[in-house]
């Protein structure tokens, strides 16, 4: 245990003592019974001569070896996602590396799950014809396949640009899925993660775009493996996975609900691609273990500690939610600084940052205390607090 001084919303200073540590499996117990599948961050290169918030200089070694810390604990992973800040300050070009070492990693750990984000994210922002979009979407698909990896059908900001109507989003589908050689991953991110997104499907009313996103799945089940909607309401979850074609996995991107969506109900359930996960890895793996050994009970005890943690990691605005992973892999000891790409350390406020470690904390996942605690100090000190 270790004793430091945060600071609390009413402009003190206080004493806090870490909890004891607790001892998570290196490895799940048993295979999991639901698919997961962590976002994974990126690791920037703080050493990097460059411009940090234009530029994206990555440490390799490190980004790397986390996702082999994911792979080890069960969880297949979602490559070049937003969780890696893909459009928001990780380029194409740049992802297109990383995805090509994560593949080529995934061989070397037994060949381990990765999909990969595949989007429209090279063309610069503006208004464009469908069949642009349609060739844009063509171009990072094909250049995924060609390293044998699979696709997530990311949203497109070019398209909620572009589109006249839901007909537009239709088109641009119905053309885009046929042509995969295996099915895909289509993801609905919603605007609370990317304004740029706002109105996606061709409607701002949710209810009818979950119906346009439902057709188009519909038509072509064959080459949907799943689908992510991104959109933190439950209850939406809910109604359209239990619409969904036999054999379509509905993938949770509820940060706020993941435990109870995951566990499911008399209906079915949601497997889970989530950002969270990269967080949370060795309670969620020990937690999903449990969950498909039958122990529901032991699952939410697991997991409900995290629940708040992760609901404070996303809190609005929710697309600085990167900081807080990073953050936690900082205080974790998977990466030696906390520097992101595009300068987005500074996107949450030092009394966010001292919130999650004190939820970290109370979830067990601080997973050596005393060193989470001289890493938050110098943060801290950094603030001008003396800790």
């Amino acid at each position: 245990m270790a004793t430091l001084t945060l600071p609390t919303p009413d402009r003190r200073l206080e004493s806090y003592t870490t909890r004891a540590p607790r001892t998570w499996p290196t490895k799940p117990a048993n295979p999991f019974n639901r698919t997961a599948i962590a976002a994974a961050h990126v690791v920037a290169d703080p050493l990097a001569d460059c411009d940090p918030w234009l530029d994206a200089p990555m440490d390799w070694d490190a980004t790397m070896a986390y996702r082999r810390h994911l792979w080890r604990l069960g969880f297949g992973v979602a490559e070049a996602m937003d969780t890696a800040q893909r459009g928001m300050g990780l380029d194409w070009k740049t992802s297109l590396e990383l995805i090509r070492r994560s593949i080529e990693a995934a061989k070397s750990e037994g060949g381990a799950v990765v999909f990969s984000g595949a989007g429209t994210d090279h063309l610069p922002p503006g208004q464009y014809a469908v069949d642009a979009i349609i060739g844009a979407y063509e171009e990072q698909i094909g250049a995924i396949e060609r390293f044998g990896g699979r696709v997530i059908l990311m949203a497109s900001r070019a398209l909620a640009a572009s589109a006249r109507s839901p007909d537009d989003y239709s088109r641009v589908y119905d053309r885009i899925l046929r042509q995969l050689r295996e099915p895909a991953i289509i993801h609905w991110l919603g605007d609370m993660f990317d304004p740029a997104l706002t109105g996606y499907w061709g409607h701002k009313d949710l209810d009818a775009a979950t119906e346009v996103a439902l057709d188009v799945i519909a038509r072509n089940a064959a080459k949907v493996e799943g689908v992510k909607i991104s959109l933190l309401d439950k209850d939406r979850e809910i109604a359209m996975r239990r619409r969904l074609p036999k054999g379509i996995k509905m993938y949770s991107g509820d940060d706020f609900n993941f435990a109870e969506l995951i566990a499911g109900d008399e209906h079915g359930y949601s497997d889970a691609l989530l950002g969270i996960l990269d967080a949370i890895a060795p309670a969620a793996s020990a937690a999903l273990a449990a969950l498909a050994r039958g122990s529901r009970n032991e699952f939410h005890d697991m997991l409900a500690p995290t629940v708040p943690l992760s609901r404070h990691i996303f809190k609005a605005p929710t697309r600085f939610y990167k900081t807080g992973i990073v953050f936690m892999a900082y205080l974790n000891g998977h990466q030696q600084h906390f520097v992101m790409i595009g300068g987005q350390e500074s996107a949450r406020s030092l009394l966010h940052l001292s919130e999650l470690f004190r939820l970290a904390d109370a979830a067990g996942l601080l997973i050596d205390p005393d060193h989470a605690a001289r890493r938050m100090s110098a943060v801290l000190r950094s603030h001008g607090v003396d800790a």
